[in-house]
């Protein structure tokens, strides 16, 4: 283990640090703007749903530009123009006091992460060992889930369900890593050179599309996964409206942050020993494995309303989540062409659909039904989650039907 991480790239450690920063400051406040918006703005579970919403929105059609443009003109311009771009967005939310406003200022949100998400991954391939990429992968899972630990519990203290200071914080702390990745690469250009550097891909964005549309197994995934990202997305926005506008809780907001807290944690315990006991098998079986566990979490959030159950049921959550996550960016490396990784981690930003749809079907059933019929909100979560699964075990058999023909392939040559 000590001999692979001292051949990290110094600068994937500075992502990697990085991102427990960043992550940190961002759950001091995005993970309370659903509470924000009705608690402080006044906003209906509607509007919540449509704010929280439009971030993903977003985020799905940009994803993959932000991929596309990292791979024509290098990961490091549209990294560090993507890193102060968020900045200021973050000091937007800061200033808005309109309800329009903060839906303008989470579309950029999810616009700067649109970029800066693919773009990061996939310098984070190019840097690295193909037998060291499991662990940078996994390092910088844990250390978003590091930082989620600490930020909603500061985030609580600091008031974020009624104050937009967070916001600034977060904008400071992106100007920050800025600063650092430029220092790093105006000291150190050497060892930061990277593939993407030396001209950039020449494919044209309707050829980078037709490559990735037309890859199926690559497809299955994606769609597979966006059901994965349905379900997960009900977490931080059905799930904290209904603990805020249940009669069953006295302090929603407070309960969610323990959740948050918890969820980090497990996470932070889990996964080492779930990665490698999984990583032993296909990537798509971690996922649907995952797939199920975050079902079955959403069954028990709706059956039991209290407080053991809501923290038995994000332990079972955060399972799903370590199985369905750690190893999609392995799989997506994996399947990857190597001229166009960027856009194929950025092609992946479409399963944020999900995330779009998360909050709208959340918002709707919560109107509907009311937070007092938790079954009746709780039970379609579950059944579209699991919707997933066909299609990945379709992406398994042709992942499984493919290395057998490169085998086959290998002996006859070798013959």
């Amino acid at each position: 283990m000590n001999k692979h991480l001292k051949e990290i790239h110094p600068l994937a450690w500075t992502i990697i640090i990085g991102t427990i920063f960043g992550r940190m400051a961002t759950s001091m406040s995005i993970p309370f703007l659903s509470i924000y918006l009705i608690k402080t703005m006044g906003a209906s579970p509607v509007e919540t749903g449509m704010v929280v919403a439009v971030s993903s929105l977003i985020g799905v059609f940009a994803s993959f530009y932000g991929g596309y443009i990292s791979d024509r003109m290098g990961r490091r311009k549209v990294l560090i123009f993507s890193i102060f771009s968020w900045a200021i967005v973050f000091i937007g939310f800061a200033a808005a006091n309109q309800i329009w406003m903060f839906f303008v200022m989470n579309a950029l949100n999810g616009l700067c992460r649109a970029v800066f998400e693919p773009t990061s991954r996939a310098m984070l391939s190019d840097i690295t060992k193909p037998e060291n990429k499991l662990l940078v992968f996994n390092l910088r899972y844990a250390a978003i889930n590091l930082g989620v630990v600490i930020g909603p519990l500061i985030g609580l203290q600091m008031g974020s369900a009624e104050s937009g200071v967070p916001f600034l914080i977060a904008g400071a702390v992106y100007i920050l890593y800025g600063i650092v990745l430029i220092i790093q690469f105006a000291l150190q250009p050497e060892q930061v050179k990277l593939p993407s550097e030396d001209g950039g891909s020449k494919v044209s964005l309707r050829e980078a599309f037709t490559v990735t549309s037309r890859d199926r197994t690559f497809i299955y995934v994606l769609i597979g996964s966006m059901f994965c990202v349905l379900g997960f997305g009900h977490f931080s926005s059905t799930l904290a409206q209904y603990l805020e506008l249940s009669p069953q809780f006295e302090d929603g907001a407070q309960l969610f942050t323990y959740m948050l807290s918890l969820n980090a944690v497990v996470v932070l315990i889990v996964q080492y020993p779930l990665v490698r006991t999984f990583r032993k098998l296909p990537p798509a079986v971690s996922l649907m494995v995952g797939n199920v566990f975050v079902a079955g979490s959403f069954i028990l959030f709706g059956m039991w309303d209290s407080w053991w159950a809501m923290l038995a049921g994000v332990v079972i959550f955060t399972i799903g989540e370590v199985l369905m996550f750690t190893l999609m960016d392995l799989l997506v490396d994996r399947i990857a062409k190597p001229e166009l990784k960027g856009t194929y981690f950025g092609m992946m930003g479409f399963n944020n659909l999900g995330n779009v749809l998360a909050p709208l079907i959340g918002g709707a059933l919560l109107t509907h039904f009311t937070a007092e019929q938790s079954l009746y909100i709780f039970i379609p979560i579950v059944l579209m989650t699991l919707c997933g699964i066909p299609f990945l075990l379709l992406a398994h058999v042709r992942l499984e039907h493919q290395d057998k023909h490169k085998v086959n392939h290998t002996v006859k040559e070798a013959t």
